[in-house]
């Protein structure tokens, strides 16, 4: 899947996520909807399969989880 494939299904990538996804998480995926793709990947980007361009979504949601969760141990 080139770049080009990737913006045009990101949005779908998030809504697929958003569906599944604790309330809580739902301001995270807000977060990245308004997030241009054009800025997460370059133009000579490529995944081996839709399932890596999805895991590669996925894992953005994992890495911002991670820094809320270690926000709220802080004001604990």
């Amino acid at each position: 899947m080139d770049a080009i494939n990737f913006i045009r299904n990101y949005q779908y990538y998030l809504e697929e996520i958003e569906n599944i996804a604790k309330p809580e998480f739902l301001p995270i995926l807000k977060e990245l909807k308004e997030t241009d793709p054009n800025d997460l990947i370059r133009p000579d980007t490529f995944f081996t399969s839709e399932s890596d361009a999805r895991g590669f979504v996925l894992t953005m949601v994992l890495r911002q989880v991670r820094k809320m969760d270690k926000v709220e141990l802080v004001r604990i």
